[in-house]
């Protein structure tokens, strides 16, 4: 049974959206069969994997609150074990239309139940938010991924996120984990950012990965070109980086790979 690994937090410019490309891409270069579905409806990662949002017709919204079945609006990728469950704008109404349906907080979990199964990781690439669908995606998840950047107000909401974790883990989703918490947007030049790694590491110890996401011209510029970094420019700092974290994840959930 594959893993559904979700990327969150509520902060905005953290490093979500690269995050869920490129550690999908990542475990699929390590030959993990690996799905991402992009729950954000600004669709970044949809078109930063080479799709355009705005020719997409039927997304994970439409499977939530229409009831599609998912695996019709699978998308394949240049990279041969990911696939690609897109969004697009019409997301921003799903909150909205689906307050007044039952068990509103596991639409998501309904919808992808079947496909771990079919994949080894499953990546949800969450909003900026703590809003329904971002309650969904940590309801149907193992465990979540908090990006946390190398900056001033790293720590800014990271509290309100953690609370909101343990409420759902107490209501909706007793087996939630945190996977870890993933430091991005490091640059090695500033002590600002070596006094934030070691805040972090001294409140949150073994929760924190060994890998850390350097700041990375060639990490900005892949998703321009529709590739995540390890197709883009394999040898990066920022691709290697994620190639790291992959490799922590496979090591620490001694994954077995489903039959190609």
């Amino acid at each position: 049974m594959g893993k559904i690994i979700a990327i969150a937090n509520q902060k905005g410019g953290v490093g979500k959206t690269t995050t869920a490309m490129n550690l999908a891409a990542s475990l699929a270069v390590l030959e993990f069969k690996t799905l991402v579905i992009d729950a954000d409806p600004q669709a970044n990662t949809t078109s930063g994997l080479g799709h355009d949002p705005k020719s997409i017709n039927t997304s994970i919204y439409e499977c939530m609150v229409d009831g599609i079945d998912v695996k019709e609006i699978i998308h394949k990728t240049e990279l041969e074990y990911l696939d690609l469950v897109p969004s697009h704008i019409d997301l921003v109404g799903a909150e909205v239309e689906m307050i007044n349906l039952d068990n509103r907080e596991e639409k998501m979990k309904e919808v992808i139940q079947d496909l771990k199964e079919l994949y080894d990781f499953i990546i949800i690439d969450c909003s900026p938010s703590l809003g329904l669908i971002t309650i969904n995606a940590l309801t149907a998840a193992n465990s979540v991924i908090i990006p946390v950047q190398c900056e001033y107000f790293a720590l800014e909401g990271l509290g309100k996120l953690l609370n909101t974790i343990k409420i759902i883990q107490t209501r909706l989703n007793p087996d939630l984990e945190i996977e870890g918490i993933l430091l991005t947007m490091y640059d090695v030049r500033l002590r600002l950012s070596n006094q934030v790694v070691e805040e972090v590491r001294l409140h949150f110890k073994n929760m924190v990965f060994e890998t850390i996401i350097p700041r990375n011209v060639r990490l900005s510029e892949a998703p321009s070109f529709g590739l995540p970094a390890i197709s883009f420019d394999a040898d990066g700092k920022g691709a290697v980086a994620y190639l790291n974290l992959a490799g922590e994840i496979v090591q620490k959930n001694d994954v077995q790979k489903v039959t190609k």
